[in-house]
């Protein structure tokens, strides 16, 4: 843990997937095609409590998604990438916009497509329900599942290792 701690002082830019990471994984299609999707509210209030801590969050999903697109301004994430299956290529287009370096930045990811990634920036984590050989490959596993808190996990870790945590969560008392 103390590793994930020493990784996490130094983010300046957190990434996540959303198809099990921001969501359960699951994909809901009505008969008439559209689509839903469902998003945890703590792992919402998470994003957004890191944001007024000073980090930029940004989005990278290879699926594109108008629901991602309202979540993400919702939450106030100016930076979304979608549609986008080759994440590493996404993730240098994002770095024009934001300029940081790599152990400057954190990947909350779960499956293959996000494993290029993962591996080379400061804090590549997966969530609980990632798959087996992306939890191998990552530096942390979150306790939770995606859609299921890990986001807010992933958040909370960061904030606390930058000694903002506290702070975020006293100005609701």
């Amino acid at each position: 843990m103390e590793k994930l701690i020493d990784r996490a002082k130094a983010i300046r830019l957190a990434i996540f997937d959303v198809d099990g990471v921001l969501t359960d994984g699951r994909l809901y299609f009505m008969p008439d095609g559209t689509e839903f999707k469902s998003f945890n509210t703590l792992d919402g209030h998470g994003i957004k409590m890191l944001i007024a801590s000073g980090v930029e969050v940004a989005i990278i999903s290879g699926r594109k998604s108008p629901l991602v697109e309202r979540r993400a301004a919702n939450l106030g994430i100016k930076h979304l990438i979608q549609g986008r299956e080759d994440k590493l290529t996404a993730l240098a287009e994002l770095r024009e916009i934001v300029p940081v370096e790599m152990q400057e930045i954190a990947f909350l990811g779960d499956d293959l497509p996000d494993l290029p990634v993962m591996r080379r920036v400061g804090l590549g984590m997966a969530v609980a329900s990632a798959d087996g050989f992306v939890r191998e490959h990552a530096h942390g596993i979150t306790s939770a599942s995606g859609g299921g808190g890990a986001a807010r996990e992933f958040c909370e870790l960061i904030m606390r290792a930058q000694g903002t945590l506290d702070q975020a969560q006293a100005a609701y008392l």
